[in-house]
């Protein structure tokens, strides 16, 4: 089998294709940063531990290295990346900046753009097969603001002007950098762009607090302040999601090591996105709030509580009255959902797993058992 090498290795979805990686035999070598008090290999096993309710698990087939994604050959010696890239791989580059505001605008380029450049050298100098692959993990929010459907090609650089956030502008710039390399290198690799990756749609466990769960921990939090309130939200009730659960993003990038033939660039969204009306309506069904949907809602108008509630979706408020459509015939080409595509049913159980154990402390409980 492939060596799978993957950076930004203990993150969300980076660890939960580790742990399927690792279930199907393949050796995995996880570029994890030491953290202050914390060893990369402590960082990699706790992340794998959070997946597992920490039920103890053998990882034989596991190597974690402590590398610098923007130090010059990763902080690391020649002999050790000669034997992390040599022969046949499939390196995931997953390390990214989240943030999005303007204030860290320099702190979202570096890391997401001189850090991608980076890797991208390291695996040019370093890997010495020429079936080895680069994938870069990408968003279909790299779409910006267009309302035209989003092709699974590579687009040219904007200003920030056609785009939501910086975030959005780094991947779109970072997609042209391995655009690039291929084209004046001969790179081999892919862009895979993901959209918004929510819980498992089989069990609806959720081990993430990114997005709408971001916004349902929110609410949650005053809904334990000032129960029965009614929020007003500035939201179009109408506009959507795209929203793709962690086991079939995971199925989709196993897929991605097994075929020797891979399209230059997936969109990985969902075929069938969800309304905010269904994400507020389970949320007034599980707590004690109430929450009135209102397109444009002005800041004058709003209670303090809503002004908090409008301040806290600084990110998420960005994509409120949205309803983007994404071209997948790639990866219609190479893949099947087995089942596994979102739909509302499986919205309501990561909801409810959610609020019932990852939200915060003090929970409330449920309308129907209050």
């Amino acid at each position: 089998m492939k060596r799978i090498v993957i950076n930004g290795a203990n993150g969300y979805v980076a660890s939960n294709f580790i742990k399927k990686l690792l279930a199907q035999g393949y050796q995995v070598v996880a570029l994890v940063r030491a953290g202050d008090s914390e060893t990369s290999e402590q960082k990699m096993h706790n992340a794998l531990a959070k997946l597992t309710n920490n039920a103890p698990e053998k990882y034989e087939n596991l190597q974690v290295c402590d590398y610098s994604l923007l130090d010059p050959e990763f902080g690391l010696s020649p002999a050790e990346l000669s034997n992390i890239f040599g022969g046949e791989i499939d390196y995931f580059h997953f390390a990214a900046s989240l943030k999005y505001d303007e204030k860290s605008r320099e702190e979202i380029f570096t890391t997401n753009i001189d850090g991608l450049k980076n890797s991208l050298d390291v695996f040019q100098q370093y890997t010495g097969d020429n079936n080895s692959r680069f994938f870069f993990i990408s968003t279909v929010y790299s779409c910006g603001k267009t309302s035209a459907v989003f092709e699974e090609r590579f687009y040219d650089n904007e200003d920030i002007s056609a785009f939501r956030n910086y975030y959005e502008q780094s991947k779109r710039f970072a997609e042209n950098e391995v655009r690039s390399r291929i084209e004046n290198d001969g790179l081999k690799a892919h862009v895979l762009r993901l959209s918004q990756v929510v819980g498992e749609q089989r069990t609806g466990v959720v081990k993430t607090d990114y997005g709408i769960f971001d916004f349902a921990k929110r609410i949650q939090n005053l809904a334990v302040r000032y129960p029965n309130c009614t929020i007003r939200l500035n939201v179009n009730p109408n506009a959507t999601q795209n929203l793709i659960p962690i086991d079939l993003v995971v199925s989709y990038l196993l897929r991605m090591v097994e075929l020797d033939e891979v399209p230059l660039i997936i969109n990985l969204a969902a075929e069938r996105s969800t309304t905010n009306e269904h994400i507020i309506n389970k949320l007034n069904e599980m707590l004690p709030v109430h929450l009135k949907p209102i397109r444009k809602l002005d800041q004058s108008e709003m209670s303090a509580i809503e002004r908090v509630i409008s301040v806290g979706m600084s990110f998420t408020g960005a994509y409120i009255d949205t309803n983007l459509s994404f071209d997948t015939t790639c990866k219609q080409e190479v893949m099947r959902s087995n089942g596994l595509e979102i739909n509302e049913q499986s919205v309501s159980d990561m909801l409810e797993y959610f609020i019932e154990n990852m939200a915060v402390p003090n929970q409330v409980k449920h309308h129907s058992g209050a």
